[in-house]
């Protein structure tokens, strides 16, 4: 423990280092200097000029970055969830990939999970991520999806079963559980999901959400307040969440990671499921998932996560959300296997997405970061987008790490 301990302090203040906290901070009001004039007297003489101050320049935080670091920075890369993988290790550390999932299901508990975590942030150097920490992240939903079990860490009900819960009970609930991933050394939960199922008949039929009781409830009112819930128990215990899967996967009947061709035929840019997004995105949410689907009402043309309609048009400019956008996973499921694992990255981040999710095939992450590098040396307009990405990540990561 004294070893994760360290390395988690070694990469804090390696952050704090390469991101020029001091000067990143907003400029405070100037004092006035000991001899001036608080204004206001009568008839006296007034003290010496107060000087103009000289503004503290803002220092970019991707500044010092490498253009291979910062390309890394936009990944996600899995690894099983009970060993730190030699694969996984070989990109943080040769790729400079910024973030890991842990994937499958373990039932090693948290102190063995503690021990793969620190192996993971013992790669982060100033040649790796240039010091920068990793987003270490896994799905902790409760019932079936609930990757890290054993002991310390408890067994979660299905999200159907929180949302039976007052809001009150589920804050309290979700910090525990948010307290147990921190000391495991994970710091990112991919959820809570968020997903409208129109109601109880339907959601057997709805593969990826209702059939596995992944939703809170039938209504956006208990979503969000749910939700909302949910996010305050992991935000208190240091955890950061995202919402997933936008703009929702409650009207579909196959799931993207097993099937291709999944349509939405249902939802649209109005929607009562996009109003869900409105509300957690007013009520703080700072992270989003985006799914693969293709919304036929939104964009029939490309599966979400490569749609520059619904990522940006719809999330960035029509709903306001400036936090992080991350992609499903583009590694495994077949929903995108059509498309090679190069252009999977590079029209993901076209569309607008942050950060890259290859959660299932990690072997693909290498064709993937390279194809990205290999993309914005000779596209300006592209690396401009890498640049963007990478610097709303690192600042997130300052801000909730």
């Amino acid at each position: 423990m004294k070893i994760a301990h360290r390395a988690a302090v070694v990469s804090t203040v390696a952050l704090v280092v390469a991101l020029g906290l001091a000067g990143c901070g907003s400029v405070g009001s100037p004092q006035a200097s000991p001899g001036s004039s608080s204004g206001g007297g009568s008839g006296g003489g007034s003290g010496p000029a107060t000087p103009t101050p000289t503004p503290t320049p803002t220092v970019d935080p991707i500044a010092g970055l490498t253009l291979e670091q910062r390309v890394g920075q936009l990944f996600m890369v899995g690894t099983t969830a009970s060993a730190a993988e030699p694969g996984t290790l070989n990109l943080i550390a040769q790729r400079h990939v910024g973030n890991v999932f842990l994937s499958g299901r373990s039932t090693i508990g948290v102190a063995a999970t503690k021990a793969v975590t620190a192996k993971l942030r013992a790669q982060v150097s100033a040649s790796s991520t240039h010091g920068i920490p990793l987003f270490i992240s896994t799905d902790q939903e409760g019932g079936e999806v609930q990757v890290l079990q054993g002991p310390g860490f408890s067994a979660m009900p299905t999200g159907l079963a929180q949302g039976g819960l007052s809001a009150t009970a589920l804050a309290a609930s979700s910090t525990t559980w948010g307290a147990q991933l921190h000391a495991a050394g994970v710091n990112m939960d991919l959820g809570p999901v968020v997903d409208l199922v129109s109601s109880a008949t339907a959601a057997p039929k709805n593969p990826p959400i209702g059939a596995f009781q992944r939703e809170f409830g039938f209504t956006a009112a208990t979503i969000v307040t749910h939700a909302n819930a949910f996010r305050q128990g992991m935000t208190a215990s240091n955890v950061v969440t995202v919402i997933k899967h936008f703009p929702g996967l409650g009207f579909v009947d196959k799931n993207t990671d097993t099937s291709a061709n999944v349509v939405d035929t249902v939802t649209g840019p109005d929607g009562v499921d996009v109003g869900i997004y409105k509300s957690e995105i007013a009520a703080g949410a700072t992270c989003v998932m985006v799914s693969s689907a293709t919304y036929k009402r939104i964009d029939a043309s490309s599966p979400g996560v490569f749609s520059h309609t619904m990522v940006t048009g719809l999330l960035r400019d029509q709903l306001g959300f400036t936090g992080l956008i991350v992609t499903d996973d583009l590694s495994g499921a077949k929903q995108v296997l059509s498309v090679t694992p190069g252009n999977r990255a590079i029209r993901a981040i076209e569309a607008g997405v942050d950060i890259v999710l290859v959660s299932k095939d990690p072997d693909v992450a290498a064709a993937m970061v390279d194809a990205v590098v290999a993309k914005a040396k000779t596209d300006p307009a592209f690396a401009a987008q890498v640049d963007t990405a990478a610097r709303r990540i690192v600042e997130a990561k300052r801000a909730q790490l």
